[in-house]
């Protein structure tokens, strides 16, 4: 049996992004073990939540906390649950390999990837970001680590640049984020009005971390959000729900379901969606709603994935790389455009729907494409790890 590392993933995390990540990746290697004929099981490394999405699971257990600290201290036990791993997937939560969000998440991000190196583990970077890179140094670290990976796969066509221009492309792939693959049951369709599902980013309603908008935003996300409640519950043909799509009790300022409670006290007429116990449940209630916006993209991938027209709106190149690749471009750019711009493509886009449901079709056809030569990928690795074959798919 092999013990697949998953670094970087969460199997507990309140935002459901990073659980989206772990459930695909776990459910893209379980598909590509039993092709192989391959028996497997998990050890997760990264940040710890409230939830549990795999409770009673016993083929998956959690590593022990990630600690710069500790580890050089000798008193870790960290370097050791790595080194046991067949093989480490590192996810990178997604969009964490950069330095936007500080030198401290990129060192720790960093520190991981060193110590599976360090163990001699073949390390492979799966479907995430990268970069950017804004300080010299980070970029020097980071390509300095990418080059010992064994294989890196970027999710956007701005990540794959980011390789190919700094000599990394040859071991390198552009496929797309693996949560075009999470598990999902769609509600039955019942009668009635539209169902339109807002996601409200906790993280940008507050301003961002300081509240000084940080992030570089160039629409006023409040009154960007205030005003679609105000226009589609003037309607009259829509249920509006807000779907929080982060639940996070202990970082009030990220929580969207906190913002959300707070807008259905102020707007009575919204539904509030619940709260969801895992990125399944969460993409399954989405695959029920007609029509979809917000800003949290794991969100809007569940909705995008699931068939349902949606209008994401960006804030970083994470978004714009991921859609432009799937040659939609149905979504707002909160880095460029004003805020009525965004309002008004979000409503020119309900009545548009269908004509978004079908460049969304032809999107996941794209999607499913590029996925396969991951889980190709995977499949093949397996195989090697497990000796069925002399091919190196790790070289």
């Amino acid at each position: 049996m092999l013990l697949i590392g998953l670094l970087w993933h969460s199997t507990t995390s309140d935002n459901l992004g990073v659980g989206a990540l772990t459930e695909s990746q776990i459910a893209i290697i379980r598909q590509a073990a039993a092709r192989a004929g391959v028996a497997v099981r998990f050890r997760v490394f990264g940040t710890d939540g409230s939830k549990n999405y795999f409770a009673g699971d016993g083929a998956i257990e959690r590593g022990v906390p990630i600690s710069i600290k500790r580890t050089l201290a000798g008193i870790s036990p960290f370097p050791r649950q790595i080194g046991e791993c067949d093989v480490v997937f590192d996810i990178g939560e997604g969009d964490s390999f950069t330095d936007i969000y500080g030198t401290r998440r990129l060192r720790m991000l960093t520190f991981g990837k060193l110590v599976a190196l360090f163990r001699r583990r073949p390390l492979i970077l799966s479907p995430q970001t990268i970069g950017p890179f804004e300080r010299r140094g980070s970029r020097l670290l980071a390509n300095a680590v990418m080059r010992r990976c064994s294989r890196i796969f970027a999710r956007d066509g701005l990540s794959f640049d980011y390789l190919r221009e700094n000599g990394l492309s040859a071991k390198a792939d552009q496929v797309v984020d693996v949560a075009f693959r999470l598990p999902f049951q769609r509600p039955p369709k019942t009668p009635g009005p539209l169902a339109v599902g807002i996601n409200v980013s906790g993280l940008l309603f507050n301003g961002g971390y300081t509240g000084a908008n940080e992030l570089g935003l160039s629409v006023d996300y409040p009154a960007l959000i205030h005003q679609l409640i105000q226009t589609l519950l003037a309607r009259g043909d829509c249920t509006v729900w807000l779907v929080p799509h982060v639940l996070a009790d202990s970082l009030p300022v990220e929580d969207d379901y906190r913002v959300s409670q707070q807008l259905q006290e102020q707007y009575p007429a919204l539904r509030l969606a619940p709260r969801f116990g895992s990125p399944g449940e969460a993409k399954s209630f989405i695959s029920g709603m007609d029509f979809f916006t917000g800003a949290r993209m794991h969100a809007c991938i569940a909705a995008f994935s699931s068939g349902v027209p949606v209008v994401p709106l960006a804030y970083s190149r994470k978004f714009n790389g991921l859609f432009a690749a799937l040659d939609y471009v149905h979504y707002g750019d909160c880095k460029a455009a004003d805020t009525q711009t965004i309002h008004d493509l979000v409503i020119r886009s309900l009545d548009q729907r269908d004509a978004l449901k079908l460049a969304v079709d032809r999107g996941n056809v794209i999607a499913d494409a590029k996925l396969v030569r991951y889980e190709d990928f995977v499949e093949q690795t397996l195989r090697t790890l497990s000796g069925q074959n002399g091919q190196a798919a790790l070289a």
